[in-house]
């Protein structure tokens, strides 16, 4: 059987690639619409991996999962009150909540580098602040 513990390794490794494969935030005005809906992706892919290594979190500690339309938000308040994660990370990852809610029921053509810009430039920075209250957690 799978441990947490590695299955929160393994999502961490798939976001470490997202990582790797996303371009510096200075490039964002030089990028086609097609490679901004890339970067928006990634960005994407980022914010689901968190709420993948939470979600397993949840279930390995027998915590409920938050239900109904505004389960997403309630998942990082939730992640707070049980002490996964700190206030601060939350208000850092509630950005890229807003943004993977924007990107699910937005077209490309309405991506815009000066609004990415902000959350490409401090994603690896709230990564690393999510990893470190992760592993403490863990």
């Amino acid at each position: 059987m799978v441990s947490l513990s590695q299955k929160i390794h393994a999502e961490l490794e798939n976001i470490d690639e997202v990582f790797n494969e996303m371009p510096p935030h200075t490039r964002l005005p030089l990028l086609s619409t097609l490679e901004l809906a890339g970067v928006a992706a990634f960005l994407h892919n980022f914010y689901n991996g968190v709420e993948n290594i939470l979600k397993q979190i949840f279930v390995s500690q027998r915590i409920a999962i938050p239900e109904g339309l505004s389960w997403h938000k309630d998942l990082l308040e939730k992640a707070v009150n049980e002490k996964i994660i700190s206030e601060e990370c939350k208000n850092y990852l509630g950005q890229y909540l807003a943004f993977r809610h924007f990107f699910s029921h937005a077209y490309a053509l309405d991506l815009y580098p000066d609004k990415m810009d902000p959350l490409v430039e401090n994603s690896k920075k709230v990564y690393s602040l999510f990893k470190k209250e992760i592993n403490r957690f863990l």
